[in-house]
């Protein structure tokens, strides 16, 4: 079967060949949106990632050119209209799991960069600047972690937590057992926002979670809150963050992922001019740090996603369903 696959980078190439073994795999390295998704045409799949554009009018397309099953190398789909490929008769799977402990290691990378403030030492270092002023963190032992979210990577997460002394407070429609074994309690969220010193999201992007964190629940957290986003930046309201930032009740913002994302993330534009004013403004801050959505990128995880997704892929050509990962 032809695969069309979007969005590929080298590393996409490498571990999707790895378990490949029967399909001819079409790598494009642009986007996937309603003008590129001619480039399907004849192909039987789309095999997509978390900034490809999945709405109604590129399903319409996708379905023209005959193509039935959207392959995601990811967990999240908020980017697919589930319901548009449902009615074009498209299947969609996913990736529901591929490494919970590369997200989870890499949110406390950001909380630790950003307690320990390492980004403003090693520029000091590098100045041959070895004073300590303005350089001061915190003990994380004792500390209130909010983690909302407490699925495979919120488990991961808070497990870490728990090792440096934390007391966890969590937030899920669905209470994990694992989670309470573990110490953790769970509240809502208002209890979260007003107890934790350390906020870490892990639920998905879906209509309820949408600017979760926003002016008025940035009112009600403790002053000089940490605030860590490895899931989905929608969960954020950009704008309102900014003005936490502003005033200092925003003390600490660690972010891989950004709701304007689509348009900068996963390219190199290091010889052009930065146009989003936002995401610009994020960035003069000594107090926020960013990385490109690159919390999933561990070898492990890279090996984990292509094997499942071309696992999803040779199940629904051979007519199994229960061998993939299906969107319902």
């Amino acid at each position: 079967m032809k695969i069309a696959v979007f969005s590929v980078k080298p590393y996409d190439i490498i571990h999707l060949n790895r378990f490949n073994d029967r399909h001819q795999l079409e790598f494009l390295a642009p986007q996937l949106t309603e003008q590129t998704a001619r480039l399907a045409a004849g192909a039987d799949a789309v095999c997509c990632f978390v900034n490809d554009t999945l709405d109604g009018a590129v399903i319409d397309v996708l379905a023209g050119a005959g193509v039935k099953l959207i392959a995601m190398r990811c967990a999240g789909y908020n980017n697919v209209d589930v319901e548009a490929a449902r009615r074009a008769g498209i299947a969609v799977a996913r990736v529901p799991e591929y490494s919970p402990y590369a997200v989870a290691e890499h949110s406390v990378a950001l909380i630790m960069g950003l307690n320990r403030q390492i980004r403003r030492a090693q520029a000091r270092i590098r100045e041959n600047d070895f004073s300590l002023d303005g350089l001061l963190g915190f003990d994380m032992h004792g500390k209130t972690v909010g983690v909302v979210g407490t699925g495979k990577i919120g488990v991961a997460f808070i497990r870490i937590m728990r090792g440096f002394g934390c007391e966890v407070i969590c937030h899920d429609p669905n209470v994990n057992p694992e989670v309470t074994a573990m110490g953790a309690v769970y509240g809502s969220l208002d209890e979260l926002w007003r107890n934790s010193h350390i906020i870490s999201m892990h639920c998905p992007l879906v209509a309820a979670t949408h600017h979760l964190i926003n002016s008025k629940v940035l009112d009600s957290m403790r002053d000089r809150v940490m605030i860590i986003n490895t899931s989905r930046g929608g969960l954020i309201d950009t704008y309102a963050v900014i003005e936490g930032l502003k005033s200092g009740k925003v003390g600490y913002l660690g972010l891989d992922v950004y709701e304007e994302e689509a348009e900068l993330f996963f390219e190199n534009y290091s010889s052009e001019v930065l146009q989003d004013d936002i995401f610009a403004r994020l960035l003069t801050f000594n107090n926020v740090l960013i990385t490109g959505h690159q919390a999933f990128f561990t070898g492990e995880a890279l090996n984990a996603i292509g094997q499942v997704t071309m696992q999803n892929i040779n199940a629904f050509f051979e007519g199994n369903p229960a061998g993939m990962c299906l969107v319902t």
